[in-house]
């Protein structure tokens, strides 16, 4: 009998372990049966809602928080991106956005039935193609590839009541402990914090599947 699991999962766009345990998620889900569906929904999650809107140069903003070279930090997350199959520099894309407007979007998304997809295609643009994701016109051209009309697209990520709830939605999510990200919670169930590898997300995958039996 066919089986329906719901992933919820919480990540930034500019988040690069975010782009990671995603690639790693979708990596477990694609090894699944054909007879289980996944249903992966998409929150909103603010890594630094303090950001700007022209941004900030992570590399100072590292420096100033932790004190070191950042290139050490990035070595890690890009040594574990390239075993996703990512090619991640993140020496190309110096500075981090605001994304109240991308999860804004990615929040509309969901009658679509394409938030994920739309969510990891806003991230990849950002990290893996070096885009200015703070850009309007950056974040509409992506929108209209997963099915949103171009001047809606603008509409809803200027759209006052809209930002709103994505904001709200972000506080929730920080008021319900979720102090990181990425951040999933599997068949409202059970939660698995971080980029964590693929074999754990196919272990716990495995096991709530099993307990719906």
């Amino acid at each position: 009998m066919a089986k329906t699991l719901k992933i919820d999962v919480f990540t930034d766009v500019v988040c690069p372990w975010c782009l990671v345990g995603s690639a790693r998620l979708d990596k477990a889900i694609a090894a699944l049966p054909d007879d289980v569906e996944v249903i992966v929904e998409n929150h909103p999650f603010y890594l630094d809602a303090s950001t700007p809107p022209e941004g900030v140069i992570v590399a100072d903003m590292l420096r100033e928080k932790y004190g070191r070279d950042p290139k050490e930090m990035w070595e890690r997350v890009e040594g574990e991106a390239r075993k996703a199959g990512l090619d991640l520099d993140l020496s190309k894309q110096p500075r981090m956005f605001p994304t109240a407007k991308a999860h804004t979007l990615t929040r509309l998304a969901k009658p679509l039935g394409n938030q994920h997809e739309l969510a990891n295609a806003i991230a990849e643009a950002y990290f893996l193609d070096h885009r200015q994701i703070n850009d309007d016109n950056v974040l509409a051209d992506i929108a209209v590839e997963y099915g949103f009309d171009r001047g809606d697209a603008i509409d809803a990520m200027n759209d006052e009541n809209e930002l709103a709830m994505t904001e709200q939605l972000a506080v929730q999510a920080s008021q319900q402990g979720i102090t990181g990200v990425p951040f999933f919670v599997l068949g409202e169930k059970y939660a698995l914090s971080g980029a964590q590898p693929q074999q754990v997300f196919e272990q716990a995958i495995a096991q709530t599947l099993a307990e719906m039996d």
